[in-house]
């Protein structure tokens, strides 16, 4: 038996000004910090030993999860993938829902956002958001940094790399995946075999860790969210 922790970062800045953050690195607000914090405190009262932990190249996931380490006072080393990151928004970067959905209609932003395989245009190279023009990606090769992403380019980047380097440390080590909204779903849509259609529906709240719980064949036995206040309108598995 072994257990998987997926936690979405805490409330970051662009999250509380609602605006498309994709790829640009932006830090956690004050209520990211604590929820991050409280992430941590409710692993602490599972008294489950992490052995591996992996997060995004982005700092609102890094933020997080040192954050939850301390809590635990696990001063482990912790894997960064760029597989992991949010879904590339593409042109949306940095431009208010509210203020898109009253542009192009609360049903257009929708689909960007939740649908399967709709990815929107592409940011241009010349952008500051553009990844190719943040510190963050610098060493990353430039023909695999994306100009937009759908869901679908992101589930399969993210479950690829999942397959490759973590799955196989579950069959008896514990493991924790601190990353983002679409990573997440991405993750969940494998783990929980969710369908195109019903994957639009999935909620995945900021800094409450889901637990799942494996059988030595990786075989879902069991699982929750450790904040059951703030799980209770989530899709439930």
């Amino acid at each position: 038996m072994s257990f998987l922790i997926l936690v979405r970062h805490g409330q970051s800045i662009w999250n509380l000004e609602k605006r498309f953050t994709g790829w640009v690195d932006v830090g956690l607000t004050n209520k990211g910090e604590i929820e991050a914090e409280k992430a941590g405190l409710l692993i602490k009262e599972k008294k489950i030993n992490i052995d591996y932990y992996y997060s995004s190249l982005q700092l609102r996931a890094n933020e997080t999860l040192k954050t939850i380490q301390t809590v635990l006072g696990d001063k482990k080393d912790f894997t960064k993938a760029w597989q992991l990151n949010e879904r590339h928004y593409g042109a949306l970067t940095g431009l208010n829902k509210i203020e898109m959905s009253k542009k192009i209609g609360e049903d257009k932003v929708y689909e960007f956002r939740r649908s399967w395989d709709v990815k929107p245009e592409a940011l241009d190279k010349n952008n500051p958001y553009h990844p190719i023009n943040i510190e963050t990606y610098k060493d990353m090769p430039k023909e695999i940094i994306p100009d937009t992403e759908s869901l679908k380019d992101t589930y399969e980047r993210a479950t690829k790399y999942f397959e490759e380097e973590i799955k196989n440390k579950l069959k008896d080590k514990n493991v924790l995946i601190s990353a983002h909204g679409n990573s997440i779903r991405a993750l969940c849509k494998k783990l929980f075999k969710i369908d195109n259609n019903q994957i639009s529906s999935l909620e995945i709240p900021t800094g409450n860790p889901l637990l799942i719980e494996l059988s030595a064949d990786l075989k879902i036995i069991k699982c929750k969210y450790l904040d059951e206040k703030r799980a209770k309108d989530l899709v439930v598995f």
